[in-house]
């Protein structure tokens, strides 16, 4: 299995299915030593892509697929040029990537950000006319809330494009910014329609993480939240029939306002953080053993995780604030976790939203384990 990107505990799926993957990754990034692998500059360069998976001379390729959004249009590519199972609409990929072009096709009916192209030639006096006096500017192929800030001020959106790629016309976007809880929704898409899906709130959104906050979610109760649910699966079918969406798991965000929801945007990937993880523990749905049969051109079916669980599931990345000298060891002494692993070392290299831990906790009330997740924060974040 050729897997552009690289995350452990899909190499343990992969194993579990008997399949030998061999990784494309950008690099500084490297997989453990013993893995295959070659490095690339960008993985979003498709013809780079293709030279490193060539020069490998893999033989006996079974499917591609991606770990990151990045990797989703690459991966299509390999399909066609490899005459690999699964999506090779390349084209249709490019909308479930590009926040212009998605957000420019939703159906009239499904409110959204308003969106646009920007340049460092753009300016500010203009996106605030159009936009508001608040919006937010961000990679047009972003993932992960890298690199994206909300815009006050013309000193911001200087510093806002400025650090950004500036030579291109369809590089960054700026939205109007919504100030609204946010909830998302992973799931199965199947012929056509939703096979399988939960629903996930953020304690902060992925925005205020990458600025510092703790991101940490929890699996929803749907029989709570009935409504919600109802009106994100109206908004996930209209999305996904609309732009195209092949069969695939999908990661769909909404903000949830008082006047009702607002898209966020939609990806054909896993999820990412421990959104998986939290899938499987509550509801017994293997997401990574799912978006592997469908690289392999399986049929995908029903998934038995439709019941209301016994317990519901949350995670943390934790992080190590500056002058925050937690161990392990306090966490533990104050709360109960299903799982940690937390570092205290200085010499920990961070990952992604800062994190040097990570935590799943549960309980069988959903509030409860809102609560839960919410102490947490507040002392990972202040000791």
């Amino acid at each position: 299995m050729i897997v552009i990107g690289y995350r452990e505990d899909l190499h343990r799926a992969l194993r579990r299915r008997g399949l030998d993957p061999h990784y494309v990754v950008q690099a500084p990034a490297s997989p453990p030593p013993g893995r295959r692998c070659t490095r690339v500059a960008d993985m979003e360069n498709v013809q780079e892509v293709l030279r490193a998976v060539l020069s490998a001379r893999i033989d006996d390729v079974a499917g591609a697929l991606s770990v990151h959004e990045m990797g989703v249009f690459g991966a299509a590519y390999l399909r066609q040029q490899l005459d690999l199972p699964g999506n090779r609409d390349s084209r249709t990929s490019l909308y479930f990537r590009d926040k212009y072009l998605q957000k420019s096709e939703l159906p009239p009916q499904i409110k959204r950000a308003r969106c646009r192209y920007v340049t460092q030639d753009t300016s500010h006096a203009e996106l605030v006319s159009e936009l508001g006096e608040v919006f937010v500017v961000k990679p047009a192929t972003g993932a992960g809330s890298v690199r994206t800030n909300v815009v006050r001020s013309p000193e911001e959106f200087t510093r806002a494009v400025g650090v950004l790629p500036g030579e291109s016309d369809v590089q960054i976007v700026a939205e109007s910014f919504i100030d609204a809880p946010e909830v998302y929704m992973d799931g199965i898409w199947s012929d056509g329609d939703l096979l399988w899906s939960s629903m996930t709130r953020y304690h902060h959104s992925p925005l205020s993480a990458a600025h510092g906050s703790v991101l940490a979610a929890h699996i929803l109760d749907k029989r709570r939240h009935a409504a919600l649910f109802q009106q994100t699966e109206d908004i996930t079918r209209q999305t996904l029939s609309r732009l195209g969406a092949p069969d695939c798991v999908f990661h769909l965000e909404v903000f949830v306002e008082e006047s009702g929801l607002t898209f966020g945007e939609c990806a054909i990937r896993l999820p990412g953080a421990l959104s998986p993880d939290v899938n499987k523990l509550t509801f017994g749905v293997d997401l990574f053993d799912v978006e592997i049969s469908l690289a392999l051109g399986e049929q995908i079916q029903q998934p038995s995780g439709d019941g209301a669980p016994e317990r519901f599931y949350g995670y943390l990345l934790l992080r190590r604030p500056d002058g925050n000298t937690l161990t392990q060891g306090d966490f533990e002494r104050r709360f109960v976790f299903d799982e940690i692993q937390y570092s205290s070392s200085p010499d920990t290299p961070l990952g992604p939203y800062g994190r040097v831990g990570q935590a799943i906790v549960s309980d069988p009330d959903e509030l409860k384990l809102r609560q839960k997740i919410e102490d947490i924060v507040r002392f990972n974040e202040l000791g």
